[in-house]
């Protein structure tokens, strides 16, 4: 494994790292870990395309269909 050194970091910010790891129970050392490994390593965010590839089928084109019966609704009142 590999080590890391991260020089300059602000007081506050190595505040709230050891905040947060009392509050998990872990090393101020085994948070920064995690962290990194999550926000380098975590799922992607998907494409909109990905978004609406992965819905499912729900019925007909015409159950969306906008029912105009002649009025015009305010939707947003």
């Amino acid at each position: 494994m590999a080590v890391l050194i991260v020089r300059n970091i602000d007081d506050g910010i190595v505040q709230a790292l050891k905040e947060r790891a009392a509050r998990h129970s872990r090393s101020a050392e085994a948070e920064h870990r995690l962290i990194l490994a999550r926000a380098l390593l975590g799922p992607r965010k998907q494409s909109f395309a990905q978004v609406l590839a992965g819905m499912p089928n729900v019925g007909e084109d015409e159950d969306f269909e906008r029912n105009n019966d002649g009025k015009d609704a305010d939707v947003f009142s």
